[in-house]
């Protein structure tokens, strides 16, 4: 198996060789993928043989590895990372074998990459039949980014126009199906021309498909890609060859989610989430479509 390659330490964290593993005895950290879990990549010996793995432990408010356990069992994916072992009495570690392949967000970074646009309809694809699993699965646990924040901070923002647009038009239905609930770029792992894995399913469960979707294509501060409207474009039409969706109530979630992220990046980000959301509040699903 190839070895996958991820960033060197960046942050302090716990040390893996303290935690009590029983099926594998680690060799060598070979990497700290960034996250908001501590994630170590390392070498280590399974019934004597040595293989890569990935080692998280929860190390922020909101983890939730045992919801990820659960469901990579339920779930059956070829695309999922296969559970090693975990901690069964307070679910704090997770061990999974590796998946080859590139993160499709350091791939899409990277300056020689000019055409992000062609990798989107597999992008697309690949969540329509994620979308369509089939099992018992708990609701995905609730984020905040579901709500409407309240009227005062759209005011200290200068956004009231758009408070009113998402209150004015508020769902009237969704559509439930399995949802990933964290289906972005630093998490498709990508190899020889298709998507080789998914990870982080700390979030998924029954929800909202149309914003599952709409969270898959927000730009994130200092993303350099998924900037155009062809890119969106090419999203979707990978989804809608599989099964369809409800692209007013895309749009509708990503003025959301968008009203949240306002903050979260330097000024140019912010200027750019402005424009976005008023340019779907004059031009509806034309900006996406």
């Amino acid at each position: 198996m190839t070895q996958n390659k991820e960033p060197e330490k960046w942050r302090e964290g716990i040390d893996p060789f303290t935690l009590p593993l029983q099926n594998i005895r680690i060799q060598e950290i070979l990497g700290y993928p960034h996250a908001a879990n501590q994630v170590f990549y390392l070498k280590g010996l399974r019934h004597g043989k040595a293989g890569y793995y990935y080692l998280k432990y929860a190390a922020h408010a909101d983890a939730n590895l045992q919801n990820e356990v659960e469901i990579i069992r339920t779930l059956h994916s070829p695309l999922a990372p296969r559970v090693v072992e975990y901690d069964a009495e307070h679910f704090q570690y997770e061990l999974t074998e590796q998946i080859e392949g590139a993160r499709l967000s350091v791939i899409l970074q990277q300056a020689d990459c000019e055409n992000g646009i062609a990798f989107m309809r597999e992008y697309g694809k690949t969540l329509a039949a994620l979308h369509q699993s089939k099992g018992t699965f708990p609701d995905a646990p609730h984020r905040r980014f579901h709500t409407i924040p309240e009227r005062d901070y759209f005011s200290d923002n200068h956004m009231e126009n758009v408070f009113f647009w998402l209150t004015a038009n508020q769902p009237q239905q969704i559509y439930p199906c399995f949802v990933h609930g964290n289906f972005h770029f630093a998490n498709i792992l990508w190899k020889s021309g298709h998507i080789s894995g998914i990870l982080d399913f700390e979030l998924a469960g029954m929800g909202n498909r149309e914003f599952d979707i709409a969270w898959s294509l927000i730009l994130r501060p200092g993303q350099n890609f998924m900037k155009t409207k062809e890119e969106l474009r090419e999203f979707l039409l990978g989804y809608t060859s599989i099964q369809e969706c409800n692209c007013n109530l895309v749009l509708y979630y990503m003025v959301l989610i968008y009203s949240r992220f306002l903050k979260l990046g330097d000024k140019p980000y912010e200027s750019y989430v402005r424009k976005w959301m008023d340019a779907a509040i004059q031009y509806g699903d034309r900006q996406i479509v």
